[in-house]
């Protein structure tokens, strides 16, 4: 039988996982046997990342101590705080955040250093991003430098670390929700990335700087970010129509729709649409809302196409006014539970990921002495 070459490796079953259950055709992201939805509805970050970790959700008990560990464990050791204050302003935050991770490694003081499977290690990477991004993003906007904020959830410490504000209780959950419903997907490029390094008996910090660096690449991460370069082209909504239809007759993707493995609306744009409406009846600033409804209106009817998780959530961040270059990190500060999971699960089930390719070279060519190559 000739191997049969799937491109882009779609519908390959590369291994089992208990993490994240995905249904294309009825809309469904499950975590841990936990409906997306009810999460969003109910969960919190940190209980959610407790579930991908642990895989059952925790305690009252067991809730308030990570939640106490995860605040513990956001300080920067001070060389990776040198290093991030030394690169250029103008850098992109994800190269800073892979970057800091890398050195993270090298530098953890030992009383913090995990070990290579550990789960220690996914908690002291899920609390430190935050800081990381702050850091970073404080220095260029000339705020003031962080603080630790012990007694604040995740959400809170993230919003405050970008922004130096303590956001409303609404502000709040909005980002708690973002981070709960970025928090897995499955073998996504990024945690596929993170599970072939881990396959190789390579240490956690690696694998989630593999996860970073896949992250960065537009095809994965940062279509809200050109969700709302698309907004702000299109600028009022008696213009969506003729300029998506442009778009469309000259063969142009329009970001934030269609998914690899949906087949109808993914079920995150469903809830993330809702916050964007109540982010801006908060601020009083539906401008944003109704653009992204005509834009959906139109691409449904002409393409029939549904929303993704990125066609809501950049507005959402813009409307509580973080920079645009910032979403795809707060994208990874969330998936950072996600990739740690399953880089625990394959350590635990080690085989390593080696694909083979179908070869469609030469293979009778002769060797021709440099001197009398054409």
């Amino acid at each position: 039988m000739p191997d049969v070459v799937q491109r882009g490796l779609e519908d390959v079953v590369a291994l089992e996982s208990k993490i994240c259950f995905i249904d294309g055709h009825k809309g469904r992201l499950i975590y841990r046997g936990y409906d997306i939805r009810e999460l969003a509805e109910h969960s919190t970050f940190e209980e959610t990342a407790y579930l991908l970790w642990y895989g059952r959700l925790p305690t009252g008990p067991q809730l308030a101590d990570l939640t106490h560990r995860l605040a513990a464990l956001r300080t920067l050791p001070p060389r990776v705080v040198e290093l991030v204050d030394r690169m250029p302003a103008d850098s992109n935050p994800m190269d800073v955040l892979r970057t800091a991770v890398s050195a993270l490694a090298i530098f953890e003081p030992g009383e913090l250093r995990p070990g290579p499977s550990s789960i220690g290690g996914a908690q002291r990477l899920t609390a430190v991003l935050p800081t990381i991004l702050g850091q970073f993003h404080r220095r260029r906007a000339g705020l003031p430098p962080l603080e630790p904020k012990p007694s604040w959830s995740h959400a809170a410490y993230l919003l405050y670390a970008l922004l130096d504000r303590e956001g409303s209780a609404l502000e709040t959950r909005a980002i708690d929700v973002a981070l709960i419903l970025h928090a897995d997907h499955e073998l996504n490029a990024s945690t596929f990335a993170a599970r072939v390094t881990a396959s190789t008996l390579s240490d956690l910090y690696s694998a989630v700087t593999s996860a970073v660096g896949t992250l960065k690449g537009p095809l994965h991460g940062g279509a809200n970010e050109q969700v709302m370069r698309l907004l702000a082209e299109i600028d009022s909504v008696d213009r969506v129509e003729t300029v998506i239809k442009s778009k469309l007759a000259a063969h142009e993707r329009i970001m934030g729709f269609g998914h690899r493995v949906y087949k109808v609306e993914d079920p995150r744009a469903t809830i993330l649409r809702e916050w964007s409406r109540k982010i801006g009846e908060a601020k009083h600033d539906l401008h944003y809302f109704e653009l992204l409804r005509k834009v959906e209106e139109i691409v449904h009817r002409e393409k029939g196409l549904y929303p993704n998780v990125d066609f809501y959530s950049g507005s959402i961040y813009a409307l509580l006014g973080i920079p645009h270059d910032l979403f795809t990190p707060i994208f990874a500060s969330s998936r950072i539970a996600g990739w740690t999971a399953h880089v625990l699960e394959e350590y635990d089930d080690l085989r390593l990921i080696r694909p083979t390719a179908r070869y469609v070279g030469s293979t009778d060519l002769s060797y021709v002495d440099v001197g009398r190559r054409p």
